[in-house]
């Protein structure tokens, strides 16, 4: 059945998120197809909703699919319906994806997965605006916007067999790059606040410490942001409206990476992961040739972020004032270095 999109934010305040709204308003009301790109989990299915909500389109349907999860034999009855008869167990006339998008927005999830023989019958679809479903001589006319997307690089699948050419210009008219969250992860405790607020159970969502939500940016997410929307779901059903301490949680229920840093006594042993952060950065800084900072007096805290001022001022001047050189040489991501120039008032 159709569906229709349900209201889901994109927000942040990243370079890569705010380019990706500003191109949203750009291409919304257009009717030209579009090819999201980006890993699992970071939000492509968002994304195409919010270009549908943002469209012309935005009272008719949207359809998803996903290609790659669909048995091949049946992914045709599926896209384009069958009628009574079509096949053994076709007991009845069904409607396919395409004739339920009709005057609205199909998307075609994991594009990359789908077999050779159904490009060539998705192609055509696209040039002649017609589907024929199965078992039926008649065509019929439809008016969607296709929007596709895919984890894969497809100019790779294209190189080695797996995907048309034809149908990768076809698709590709628009396309659109979601970053991971990894690249992105100064918007991670707003993230948090958003999923913490959606699985609050009695109406009080989790909360976590500073210290937490520090953890939680240094970690990789290669799930990207259903990985940390099902973290923050499984935190609200086992600490409902709790303030959390990574201390606190038992290990098992952390991501893999995670656990490994994370002392399993009390609470003091988990605030006490950032001053030896605090410490390593100053036996690094030592390595790089700069002098310790602070008396015996001044906290970790201090002392820490000192440390940190310094080795991004030597950095730059050993990429003489480049951003993304000094990054590099940080071993962070620029938008992170960007936001520690600003946190500094470094030039």
């Amino acid at each position: 059945m159709a569906i229709k999109p349900q209201m889901k934010p994109i927000f942040g305040q990243t370079n890569a998120t705010s380019k990706l709204l500003s191109l949203l308003e750009k291409i919304s009301r257009s009717n030209a197809n579009i090819l999201i790109t980006g890993e699992s989990g970071s939000g492509k299915e968002v994304v195409a909703t919010e270009i549908h909500r943002r469209s012309d389109r935005k009272n008719g349907a949207f359809v998803a699919i996903n290609c790659g999860a669909i048995p091949q034999d049946l992914l045709e009855s599926e896209l384009f319906g069958h009628s009574k008869g079509a096949f053994t167990g076709a007991f009845s006339q069904k409607k396919g994806k395409f004739e339920l998008a009709t005057g609205g927005s199909i998307f075609l999830d994991e594009i990359g997965d789908m077999p050779l023989n159904m490009q060539v019958k998705l192609l055509r679809v696209i040039q002649e605006q017609t589907i024929n479903p199965l078992g039926s001589d008649r065509g019929i006319p439809i008016d969607v916007r296709i929007i596709a997307a895919t984890h894969k690089k497809l100019e790779t699948e294209i190189v080695e067999g797996r995907f048309r050419e034809d149908l990768y210009f076809r698709l590709n008219v628009i396309p659109l790059t979601v970053p991971p969250l990894r690249e992105r992860v100064e918007e991670l405790p707003d993230l948090v606040s958003h999923f913490a607020n959606n699985y609050a159970e009695d109406g009080v969502p989790i909360s976590l410490t500073k210290n937490f939500l520090i953890q939680l940016q240094n970690y990789s997410w290669p799930g990207n942001i259903r990985e940390l929307s099902n973290f923050i779901q499984r935190l609200s059903v086992l600490h409902p409206g709790q303030t959390l301490e990574i201390g606190n949680i038992d290990p098992t229920m952390l991501p893999p990476a995670m656990s490994q840093m994370v002392p399993t006594d009390n609470m003091e042993q988990a605030a006490d992961i950032e001053t030896d952060l605090g410490d390593l950065h100053e036996i690094l800084a030592c390595a790089r040739g700069i002098s310790p900072l602070g008396s015996s007096a001044t906290s970790m805290k201090d002392k820490l972020d000192l440390v940190e001022q310094l080795m991004i001022t030597r950095a730059l001047e050993e990429s003489s004032g480049n951003v993304s050189l000094a990054a590099k040489l940080l071993r962070v991501n620029r938008t992170t270095l960007i936001d520690r120039l600003k946190r500094y008032r470094l030039q």
